[in-house]
């Protein structure tokens, strides 16, 4: 049986040059397999002569015990090379130095926010917050707002099942602060706010700076006072600001406030007003003893104005493009 011991030396020769596993395999499919050289060799066990088949049927064992043991031992081998390119080509070289990272920076309405509130600060109000869902006596009816005004409408506002609503301003924290604390009183209630509202200049979420101040004798020279400081300190510029007419049931008298822009145009940033006598006596503050303003501002409204974006949904869209000019 000389052709046994040729196949086995055959068999040794491809499994040392198979190069991977995918080759070890084809060695093994060809030498070991259903139709493989070595199964061929013993189903022809049965045409030598009786005498001779257990010797042969016996060395037939013998390399194809030899010729597994041969190609475990390699598939082994395969497999370590295998791993330990993996982990060479994967290798981290710690004494490289570091690439780095771009720097985070703050979202353009989180800066505006903060300049605005720190402006505010200097001019020594303090910060008060308050929940964003809200009942309605604290957003509507301790406001002044009459029980058919249509900003209680459906349309306008977002009712919760419970009842309750998303808050349309931050007002209702002045009226929680006031009840806690009376006058005098001198607060900004920066947060976010909703309202059923989207094109170019709204959405339905928008951020709001509002402030209120209470004291005897304030006036509304003091209000327009400070105004026109935070207006000329936020634009860093000398700003001419218009005051015209205007209602809110919370305030009275009340004012919209424009301001006039580079492009040669009047832009309205904010609404103000003496707080309503009534708001005053619904937290239990005197009105004929005490005095107050109030006023409110979109921070979006006024990232736009200051950084010249033309459509507020920009802020939102998440384009790091547009978000990167921000440094």
């Amino acid at each position: 049986m000389g052709m046994i011991a040729q196949l086995l030396d055959e068999a040794k020769v491809a499994v040392a040059a198979a190069g991977d596993l995918g080759q070890l395999d084809q060695v093994r499919v060809k030498y070991l397999g259903k139709k493989g050289a070595f199964t061929t060799v013993l189903k022809e066990l049965g045409k030598l002569p009786v005498e001779q088949r257990p010797g042969a049927g016996k060395e037939i064992n013998s390399a194809k015990q030899t010729l597994t043991a041969l190609l475990e031992s390699r598939r082994e081998e395969l497999e370590r090379r295998k791993i330990e390119g993996e982990l060479a080509s994967q290798a981290l070289d710690v004494t490289l130095p570091g690439r780095g990272q771009p720097m985070g920076r703050l979202h353009p309405v989180s800066r505006t926010l903060r300049r605005m509130v720190q402006i505010l600060r200097q001019a020594g109000f303090q910060v008060q917050r308050g929940p964003e869902i809200e009942t309605e006596y604290y957003n509507f009816g301790a406001l002044n707002f009459p029980a058919n005004h249509p900003a209680r409408e459906m349309h306008d506002t977002f009712y919760l099942d419970s009842g309750r609503l998303l808050r349309t301003h931050t007002s209702p924290v002045q009226i929680r602060a006031m009840e806690a604390v009376g006058a005098p009183i001198r607060i900004i209630a920066p947060g976010r706010v909703f309202r059923c509202d989207s094109d170019l200049t709204h959405t339905p979420m928008f951020t709001q700076v509002e402030g209120l101040a209470v004291d005897r004798e304030v006036s509304f020279a003091n209000l327009k006072a400070l105004l026109y400081d935070f207006v000329s300190k936020f634009f860093e510029r000398e700003v001419e600001l218009r005051f015209r007419p205007s209602y809110f049931p919370f305030t009275e008298p009340s004012a919209e406030v424009d301001i006039w822009s580079d492009s040669g145009k009047w832009l309205e940033i904010l609404g103000c007003g003496m707080v309503h006598p009534n708001v005053l006596g619904n937290v239990g503050i005197d009105p004929d003893e005490y005095s107050g303003y109030a006023f409110g501002m979109g921070v979006e409204r006024l990232a736009m104005l200051r950084y010249g974006v033309d459509d507020l949904r920009l802020f939102f869209d998440n384009d790091m493009r547009f978000l990167q000019q921000f440094a």
